[in-house]
């Protein structure tokens, strides 16, 4: 294997004929810039042949002063050769098909013509003065020894480069490491390999054919492409360089901002699962592992997010555990005691157990409302029972049972609506207890969906001035509005007894 591994960039050409994107001239220069701060060290930007469009984007590129090669792709075609010539790259990217399927059901034409052909315009991009990189297309599904001639064709006649493509992702690295083995015997100058990922297999018969003495990785950010994409730019590159030992130009560090402009310009989302760039890449959500990372990192990752540019990220739900619910509260300030966090922590399980996905936001909504709340052997006033009924036609009622000192009351109350029916009747029971009026009341913040997390404040008042704020977060944003409500008066309560 050659110590250093060139990364040759196709997500503006092959990653772009992803189906349903289409990037205009301005995109793809913010997308060169960024390949250029990445480190790769060719930029194939496009077909020029194919719209007008596709020569401005060379145009833009080629006056932004990028470090990285810039190259074009044609087929062993005058016109498409001639287009790429225009457009001034620094390469050009000539392929031609050589499998029997192509030559024979699609093009019509005999091996020695493909041969002529390949040797034709390979020669032609040379008398003009660029690099030349030369594609055996369907490489993978040609016979071995015309594919021999073909890249032995291609040599003679000049190029700097052969590229060997799994067209349509048919290899297995092992099949693929054999081949590449085959072409170095032929060929003097260096090899590339370009991989589809039809079977999942790209990145793999990538790394497959590095082993066997290919020194140049084409790749695309995310892995997009046609059909099922490409080999992942961010894969494969992690892969050499943690996994081999092998270096690259690549500055690791703008991988996930690379990731994200790709993901934003082109709209394909990625994955949560994605490796090195998914949502879910540095996430942890099992109590074990979420313990075993914050003690030493590399118990359940195999390198640090910071070395992509990311971080790690600990997730809430009902795998989750206390070390990491702590950790979450903390790390935005709350410091919740040792029963505190076991009511948090259930909880929130308590949420993951109905099938919602907690969000940061749940949690610390959550926590708030129960490190805010009176301790439990503190709270003169307990809700034992609510029931409320609602509806078209019907009037809102609430009915509550109360345990005020150790005594029970019930009572029931009308309003505009279940919330404010169920205050009006808690108000009810206290009555002579505390004449308590509600001075505020609003919804701090509501997570998405229809299941979302309410969190209500409350401000109350009782009649010798005393006014206390109060907090409940729940589903139900009537449990909500309850829970807030019978903290702000165990509150108030508290003071009165002093």
């Amino acid at each position: 294997m050659s110590e250093v591994i060139r990364i040759f960039d196709t997500t503006l050409r092959d990653g772009e004929q992803a189906p349903g994107v289409s990037l205009t001239p301005e995109q793809k220069l913010e997308i060169a810039i960024q390949l250029d701060r990445l480190g790769v060290d060719v930029i194939e930007v496009g077909f020029p042949v194919a719209s007008e469009g596709e020569r401005k984007a060379f145009e833009l590129i080629r006056d932004a002063g990028l470090k990285a090669e810039i190259c074009a792709l044609a087929r062993a075609d005058q016109r498409d050769v001639d287009a790429a010539i225009e457009v001034e790259p620094d390469s050009i990217h000539v392929f031609y098909s050589t499998s029997d399927i192509h030559l024979k059901n699609v093009l019509g034409v005999s091996r020695n013509e493909a041969l002529e052909r390949i040797s034709r315009y390979v020669s032609y991009v040379k008398d003009h003065g660029f690099i030349c990189e030369f594609s055996p297309m369907d490489a993978t599904r040609t016979d071995l020894e015309f594919l021999k001639q073909a890249c032995w064709a291609a040599e003679e006649a000049g190029a700097d480069r052969i590229n060997i493509p799994d067209t349509v992702g048919v290899m297995t690295p092992r099949r693929m490491y054999d081949l590449i083995k085959e072409i170095r015997n032929v060929v003097r100058i260096p090899i590339s390999v370009h991989c589809h990922n039809d079977f999942g297999l790209a990145v793999a018969n990538t790394l497959a054919g590095i082993e066997a003495g290919a020194v140049q990785a084409h790749v695309t950010v995310n892995g997009i492409g046609e059909r099922a994409g490409n080999a992942a730019l961010e894969e494969v590159v992690m892969a050499l360089s943690l996994l081999y030992g092998k270096k690259t130009n690549i500055d690791a560090r703008q991988i996930y901002a690379t990731s994200q402009l790709v993901r934003r310009l082109t709209g394909i989302q990625l994955q949560p699962h994605k490796p090195i760039v998914g949502d879910n890449a540095f996430a942890h959500e099992s109590g074990i592992h979420v313990k075993g990372v914050i003690v030493d990192p590399c118990a359940f990752e195999p390198f640090n997010p910071e070395l992509v540019g990311r971080v790690r990220k600990i997730v809430a739900g009902k795998h989750a555990g206390k070390h990491g619910i702590k950790t979450m509260l903390e790390e935005s300030g709350l410091k919740p005691t040792e029963s505190q966090l076991e009511e948090i922590v259930r909880r929130v399980k308590e949420l993951g157990d109905k099938g919602k996905a907690v969000t940061d936001t749940d949690v610390l909504a959550i926590a708030r409302s129960v490190i805010e709340a009176p301790m439990e052997e503190m709270k003169a006033v307990k809700l034992e029972e609510l029931v409320v009924v609602t509806g078209t036609g019907v009037i809102p009622t609430s009915s509550v049972k109360l345990n005020v000192l150790g005594k029970e009351y019930v009572s029931a109350e009308t309003g505009v609506g279940p919330v404010d029916a169920s205050l009006k009747a808690i108000q009810r029971v206290l009555q002579n207890l505390a004449k308590i009026s509600l001075r505020e009341f609003r919804i701090e913040a509501v997570t998405g969906g229809s299941d979302a997390i309410a969190e209500v404040i409350i401000k109350v008042e009782d009649e010798t001035g005393n006014i206390v704020s109060a907090r409940g977060a729940r589903e139900d944003i009537v449990m909500a509005s309850v829970e807030a409500m019978m903290n702000a008066i165990n509150k108030l309560l508290a003071k009165k007894m002093r």
